[in-house]
């Protein structure tokens, strides 16, 4: 969620709670205060996006998290992509020499 996408969300959850004021007095709620109804409502919204909030939190799911990890993935696939290039270019007398360095092939097998 983005900044502006958070601050929109307050002021609809704003909206939302001055509504509900203004239905519950239209309601004919005047004995049962509708100040208390309208307050209720937003603990009740504040509570459950709180508890997303740590859900997500204790999930791995925050923004900065998954874009890290997308960057991450992007990183690591490119750099194989470039050490692929690089190991292609190289000479087969060196690919097999690296090769046998590095335990993927035994020194009398084929390439």
């Amino acid at each position: 969620m983005t900044r502006g996408q958070a601050l929109l969300l307050g002021v609809a959850v704003l909206a939302l709670g001055g509504g509900g004021y203004a239905l519950a007095r239209l309601g004919g709620l005047e004995g049962f205060n509708p100040g208390i109804a309208a307050s209720a409502l937003l603990m009740l919204v504040v509570l459950v996006w709180t508890a997303s909030y740590i859900a997500r939190v204790v999930g791995g799911k925050m923004t900065y998290m998954e874009q890290r990890r997308r960057y991450r993935a992007a990183y690591d696939a490119l750099t194989i992509e470039q050490l692929q290039a690089r190991f292609d270019a190289l000479p087969e007398a060196e690919q097999r020499k690296l090769l046998e360095e590095v335990g993927q092939i035994q020194a009398d097998s084929e390439l």
